[in-house]
């Protein structure tokens, strides 16, 4: 059964809410570049994995009124099927265009909203689905939080300052570090409550935290894992997005 959050979130982009689709883009579209560049092994350059990223978002605008997430597949399947049809229209007009011919447009199989094992994409691009939406949840605490907390939780958690440093650069005592860091925290594992409930439609999806060692309902001896993985998805993040950039430069 879906969450408020999740149906929320399809009645916007079914109500075309600029704000939920650029949302949507912001969050995994990296992913999606990524991913159709993965496939195109070569095949395509960075300017047709934008333009194809952003047809990918075309072609679920249109078929958003038809999804029904109630039939079992996961969000990650939903933004990959998309995209696979995207990229298999594109290889099969060019194919067209060197026998001379056009190739119209095929229509989107939606036997992908069933779940199924084959539907299932790879560990490797689940993994990048997950690690989105949890810089998603750091975007809205950096948005919401004090500024001078903010930039305590970077220092020591994404920079990986020692507390003593942080305290020293700022000013403060280590234990108010250790406070205010204990406060971001808090607000930030909220935060991915919400955005993993608003980008899941399994329950299998909604269990990932856990399994990624961002405990949701934590003893205190979790909170250095939940920084610790923190730390590594951001910089992985940091990563993808240098990545996306340069190749949208290219």
């Amino acid at each position: 059964m879906l969450n408020s959050l999740t149906t929320g979130f399809i009645s916007r982009l079914r109500a075309r809410d600029q704000a939920a689709w650029y949302d949507l883009w912001e969050t995994f579209g990296p992913v999606l570049r990524a991913q159709l560049t993965k496939w195109g092994k070569g095949r395509i350059g960075p300017e047709t994995v934008r333009d194809l990223s952003q047809e990918t978002l075309a072609a679920l605008s249109d078929s958003i009124d038809r999804y029904d997430p109630a039939r079992g597949a996961r969000f990650s399947t939903w933004l990959l099927a998309i995209a696979k049809h995207v990229l298999g229209d594109e290889m099969d007009r060019r194919s067209a265009q060197k026998r001379g011919g056009n190739k119209r447009a095929a229509e989107l199989d939606e036997s992908w909203m069933v779940a199924s094992t084959a539907a299932r994409a790879d560990a490797e691009y689940e993994a990048a689905v997950f690690r989105a939406k949890v810089e998603a949840a750091i975007r809205l605490v950096e948005k919401s939080c004090d500024f001078t907390d903010f930039s305590i939780y970077r220092m020591r958690v994404l920079d990986g300052m020692p507390g003593k440093d942080v305290a020293n650069s700022l000013g403060i005592s280590e234990p108010t570090v250790s406070r205010r860091l204990a406060k971001v925290r808090d607000s930030l594992r909220t935060r991915l409550e919400e955005v993993i409930a608003t980008y899941s439609f399994t329950e299998d999806e909604r269990s990932e935290a856990d399994r990624n060692g961002l405990a949701l309902n934590p003893t205190k001896a979790d909170d250095v894992l939940f920084d610790e993985a923190i730390a590594d998805i951001y910089r992985r993040q940091v990563e993808l997005r240098e990545a996306d950039r340069a190749g949208t430069r290219n």
